[in-house]
């Protein structure tokens, strides 16, 4: 079982400033679904994958965003407890640094 169900807050440093936003990850029938909460929207996450490793939980998914611009993105992280760091991409973009904390178990 999963210890990534909860809500997470992220910071994601990126070339126009750090971006902030809230992430809801639940366990339906075994599977994680998720959604995200920033700069004035709700979007769902994507393909929300989840591997066991001797680090912790290696979490990817995706998600589409409109705001700041129209961008379609890829996380790639490492859950380990109530932290999570890595990185997203943004098709050509360079990597922007990903660092999360986890507010509330689901």
């Amino acid at each position: 079982m999963s210890t990534l169900p909860g809500i997470w807050d992220l910071s994601m440093r990126t070339p126009i400033g750090t971006i902030n936003a809230r992430m809801q990850f639940t366990a339906d029938r075994g599977i994680i679904v998720g959604a995200a909460t920033g700069r004035g929207e709700d979007v769902p996450l994507r393909d929300v994958r989840v591997e066991d490793t001797s680090t912790g939980e290696h979490v990817t998914w995706s998600q589409s965003i409109t705001k700041p611009m129209r961008l379609n993105l890829e996380f790639d992280v490492l859950v380990n407890g109530d932290g999570m760091v890595g990185h997203s991409r943004a098709g050509r973009l360079p990597r922007t640094t990903v660092t999360g904390t986890r507010v509330l178990h689901s």
